[in-house]
């Protein structure tokens, strides 16, 4: 399995798993968070490795079109980028203003929690 698809199912699954029924949080929490393979999967809830297979394929799908019409992941992402731009920024040209600093620090702590 491609470690990016990995990372990426992983984030939006972080996003949008409460949108998702029990049955896809476990199978796609097994698959992408745990490493389990199909068949370790479909031998844990008695179905096919097929069963899995078409239940994670769907799974994903559906994280894909959530993240098309809500943007969730995008927004994080670009939020993250900007905030760590504006770091850099200050740090190469304001690293003595220790008010602007500690007005930093704040922001990137808010980032973090969200």
């Amino acid at each position: 399995m491609e470690l990016a698809k990995t990372n990426r199912m992983n984030s939006l699954f972080d996003f949008y798993h409460g949108l998702l029924t029990a049955k896809q949080q476990e199978y796609l929490e097994l698959y992408y968070g745990d490493d389990y393979s199909l068949g370790e999967i479909a031998e844990e809830f008695g179905v096919s490795r097929q069963a899995v297979y078409d239940n994670i394929r769907r799974s994903a799908s559906a994280l894909e079109e959530y993240e098309r019409q809500l943007h969730m992941l995008a927004d994080f992402e670009a939020q993250n980028a900007a905030v760590d731009a504006l770091g850099q920024y200050l740090r190469s040209h304001y690293n003595d203003d220790h008010e602007l600093q500690q007005l930093l620090a704040r922001v990137e702590h808010r980032v973090a929690e969200e």
